[in-house]
């Protein structure tokens, strides 16, 4: 299917010119042969990139006439993509921090901005698995830093973006914050985690001293099969979400009740329709006040919603009631 609208005008542009001067093989001064033009699409806008491109001239060179291309390209944008890295990881962090769907996504950075289809959202979040793939199979590097450390504390948690699609499992080492393994499975049944546990467990250089999850039957059964000697601890956020659950219970029920006390903001903001006096703004201020707390959602077990909505409605009240004792003057407020 051809595109449904043209492609975006660049906002600005750069030219890329490669640090490196003289031939790495032979020697020779590199000559600037060609130039490559590319447009990244970024969070910043539109950017028509200028790529200048050097080759050795020298035919007895083994490098003859292999281009060079300048270092600060990489940075831009993976080879051939339209789509700048720090969309990927845009793309990635919305994926998997924040379970989001496609759909979802690609509201996100057409609100941001970016022109963008839903097809093209698909292929930036294969291009992150990819990413992510190629930094864990930098086995060196990994085997490095978990050896200076000297044991790894297991936490292992599923992240499922779309109900009923595949989940993604990932082991992460809790001291360093490394990720030690992340696939995707159909099922997550005992015996599935506990092949990515062997998994893991044979890759590393240091002992398991210890592992976290939100104790889940079907982990509880792969950490007692591929573990059975190391403590498995549930996480201190998980703990703490069921341990609050009836105080969270009764804060949402409490933040509902409010709500019913403030509604008919709407009525008053149509009859201040057409009016630009200062108390009309003012109380166009009020409104405003009141809309941002009915849709501020919390961050629940450790910001209570409910809670947090009285404290907002109690300063606005504060605010309204000196307005009231001064007369009904705003400016003096």
């Amino acid at each position: 299917m051809g595109r449904r609208e043209p492609s975006p005008s660049a906002t600005r542009e750069e030219v890329l010119r490669p640090q490196r001067e003289w031939c790495s093989s032979c020697g020779k001064l590199l000559s600037a042969s060609y130039h490559n033009r590319r447009t990244v699409r970024t969070l910043q806008g539109v950017c028509q990139l200028t790529v200048v491109i050097r080759r050795c001239g020298n035919p007895e060179c083994e490098r003859y006439h292999v281009p060079y291309h300048p270092e600060e390209e990489g940075i831009w944008a993976l080879p051939h993509g339209e789509f700048g890295l720090e969309v990927i990881a845009l793309v990635g962090a919305l994926r998997y921090g924040e379970h989001r769907s496609v759909p979802e996504i690609h509201q996100q950075l057409r609100l941001r901005g970016l022109q963008i289809c839903e097809r093209s959202v698909t292929h930036l979040v294969e291009r992150y698995e990819e990413l992510v793939a190629l930094h864990l199979a930098d086995e060196s590097r990994l085997q490095e830093l978990l050896g200076k450390q000297g044991r790894v504390i297991l936490s292992i948690d599923g992240l499922e973006p779309d109900a009923g699609h595949e989940v993604l499992w990932v082991l992460r080492d809790c001291l360093s914050g490394e990720i030690l393994l992340a696939r995707a499975l159909l099922s997550s049944t005992g015996s599935d985690l506990a092949a990515l546990l062997q998994e893991a467990k044979e890759a590393l250089p240091v002992a398991i001293t210890a592992v976290i999850s939100d104790a889940e039957p079907a982990i509880r059964t792969a950490v007692s099969q591929v573990l059975p000697a190391v403590p498995h601890q549930l996480c201190q956020f998980h703990y703490l979400r069921q341990a609050t659950k009836p105080i969270v219970d009764a804060d949402q029920h409490a933040k509902k009740e409010l709500k019913k006390q403030i509604r008919g903001v709407r009525p008053i903001e149509r009859a201040l329709e057409g009016r630009t006096d200062q108390q009309a703004e003012a109380t166009r201020r009020y409104c405003l006040a009141v809309r941002s707390s009915l849709t501020d959602d919390g961050r629940p077990p450790l910001r209570a919603v409910g809670l947090h909505l009285h404290e907002r409605l109690e300063l606005i009240s504060t605010s309204i009631g000196r307005v009231a004792q001064k007369g009904g003057d705003f400016l003096q407020s």
